[in-house]
């Protein structure tokens, strides 16, 4: 029982939803402009959300297993991971098991994604690659930097995951370019949080986040300017591709103000981590809205 706990809290199990909401949303998108809905497309896309997001998932514990030893405080890892375990840190699981979940979860998402037709393929697949190639940049390069490439860069996998959904239907169009510019600020802001509500273990293991490198007032100016870049971008993209989700948008934006607000009254890690999941809530509502409202 402990192993299979352990394995679950390795997936983060109880976000798999989460992977599943957003990268529906951009296959839905795609259905609003260029029609065409089909069952079965719809459970390749979850399972590529599932398998695709999860091999990711694996591989950030993977490269980090050795650093993560080094954590001092785990209220970040009670809210991830279901169980409450760094399962690979605690050497309750061998690295080895990570690695066969990587390859085989690889695997099953690239077999999925070649059944797509062409040249959709050919697209999520690129998307796929990059992701994981950025993962790894993002988890080596926050050990060592002066400038943060690491957080700039690597959250472009993130930004462009519900992209892959969309173009699983559609074409690399203005739309997608869009859809890429609405979540971006939003993944930036959600990092930052993250990085904030998880600053003392980052200075444990010697990584230079966004908190480390310019300290809380830096860390709360670079969250309240994506923040205001997304509802900017985020109204901008709803209103061009989809303006029934409005709605469901101006009612996430209450949660995802409401976090700055919160933040920057107690400018604390721990009001970080109390309001972490309301900006995980904007992003399911988001999701939903462009799933369901049109």
């Amino acid at each position: 029982m402990r192993k299979i706990t352990a394995y679950l809290d390795l997936l983060r199990a109880h976000f798999i939803p989460a992977w599943i909401l957003i990268f529906s949303a951009g296959y839905m998108t795609a259905v609003r402009v260029y029609g065409g809905f089909e069952w079965l497309t719809l459970v390749k896309v979850i399972l590529i959300a599932v398998f695709g997001f999860e091999a990711g998932m694996v591989l950030n514990d993977y490269v980090d297993r050795d650093l993560d030893k080094k954590d001092v405080e785990n209220s970040l890892t009670k809210y991830f991971r279901p169980f409450k375990s760094r399962p690979l840190a605690n050497g309750i699981l061998n690295p080895g098991i990570a690695m066969y979940t990587i390859i085989i979860f690889s695997i099953i998402a690239i077999f999925l994604i070649i059944s797509l037709p062409s040249p959709h393929r050919f697209y999520v697949l690129l998307l796929m690659i990059y992701a994981y190639l950025v993962e790894y940049f993002y988890q080596i390069k926050k050990r060592n930097q002066k400038f943060p490439w690491a957080q700039l860069v690597g959250r472009t996998d993130f930004a462009l995951f519900p992209v892959a959904g969309y173009l699983i239907l559609a074409t690399p169009d203005l739309n997608a370019l869009l859809y890429f510019l609405y979540f971006y600020p939003l993944a930036e802001a959600h990092l930052a949080v993250n990085d904030l509500a998880d600053y003392k273990n980052d200075q444990a293991r010697g990584l230079l986040s966004v908190t480390k490198m310019y300290g809380i007032n830096g860390t709360l100016i670079w969250i309240v300017v994506f923040t205001l870049i997304h509802l900017i971008t985020a109204t901008s993209f709803v209103l061009k591709v989809n303006p029934g989700s409005i709605l469901g948008f101006l009612f996430s934006y209450i949660f995802i103000i409401f976090t700055c607000v919160y933040i920057l009254s107690k400018r604390t890690p721990s009001s970080a981590l109390k309001v972490l999941p309301l900006l995980h809530l904007s992003m399911a509502v988001q999701s939903l809205s462009l799933i369901f409202l049109y």
